[in-house]
């Protein structure tokens, strides 16, 4: 895709090649699984476009970060959304070929059944990899609806790596279909409750994480209602942003972030907010992981 049509509109000597790139965005609009709000498949070019106005300054950093690592943003593939596992294995390849040649690969959802596929070479390249994960829903599902790999299974693929631990957060959503998988995983499962966010300690949610490869998925019902409405299920007792930034910031301080990707944003006509802080997410995790 152009530099200046791809993720954050980029010109001049910003606009880099995917040889000098030292990040990729992948968009792949899966939408195969929602089970109540739609819209999902128009994720990755509403961040896209959204991504235009964001202000390439991190005041945080003190910099345009993206000096600092580059990046490409590929055109988004064809995806048949009725074939969930065969579009898994396409963006696998993608996330393969982009990891392989040492470059951090950045998927952009989609729904968030696409987190099985794009993890999938990570778990391979990395022995010790280690998933954080922010979300409104526990996710571990042994499928649902008749669909092994649904959205809200997608928790429960990643785990059926036997060796993968998660760290979860924000979740204030869960059955009691999940509880016997959940408490028979408690070694591999840490989860920090939406409930208890008032009360968490940031150095105790990131200290799994420390000297290891980290992936991060991000859903984006993870943050509060009020925050993000276009997503399929909004849930209220979610994060805010500073909450967010903070575990972003101590992740990538006390491991490497090595891949990403944020799923589930459902655009609303008219309402501009969600899709710019999903193309602002995007950006900051990159700035912390590669800036």
């Amino acid at each position: 895709m152009p530099a200046e049509k791809g993720f954050l509109a980029l010109e001049g000597k910003q606009a880099v090649s995917y040889a000098d790139a030292g990040a990729v965005i992948i968009p792949f609009g899966l939408e195969g699984s929602v089970s109540y709000g739609g819209g999902t498949a128009n994720g990755p070019s509403a961040m896209i476009e959204a991504s235009h106005e964001v202000e390439l300054f991190d005041e945080d950093l003190w910099r345009e970060p993206i000096d600092a690592y580059g990046l490409v943003t590929l055109e988004e593939p064809k995806i048949d959304p009725n074939n969930i596992s065969g579009a898994l294995d396409n963006l696998a390849a993608l996330t393969g070929t982009v990891l392989e040649a040492g470059k951090f690969p950045f998927v952009f959802g989609g729904e968030h059944s696409i987190t099985p596929g794009a993890i999938r070479p990570f778990l391979s390249a990395f022995d010790d990899l280690i998933v954080l994960h922010f979300d409104a829903h526990a996710d571990l599902r042994d499928g649902y609806e008749g669909e092994h790999f649904s959205h809200a299974a997608a928790i429960r693929r990643v785990l059926d790596h036997p060796t993968v631990p998660i760290v979860s957060c924000g979740i204030r959503n869960i059955s009691k279909t999940e509880i016997p998988f959940l408490e028979a995983n408690k070694h591999r499962i840490t989860i920090h409750w939406g409930k208890d966010r008032q009360k968490w300690d940031v150095s105790e949610i990131v200290a799994p994480l420390k000297d290891r490869p980290i992936y991060l998925t991000f859903d984006l019902d993870g943050f509060d209602s009020s925050l993000m409405p276009s997503t399929g299920t909004p849930e209220p007792g979610g994060l805010f942003w500073e909450d967010a930034m903070a575990i972003i910031k101590q992740a990538s301080d006390i491991g490497t972030i090595v891949g990403a990707d944020i799923n589930e944003l459902a655009p609303i006509n008219g309402l501009h907010g969600p899709d710019f802080l999903a193309a602002k997410l995007a950006y900051k995790i990159m700035n912390y992981a590669l800036g």
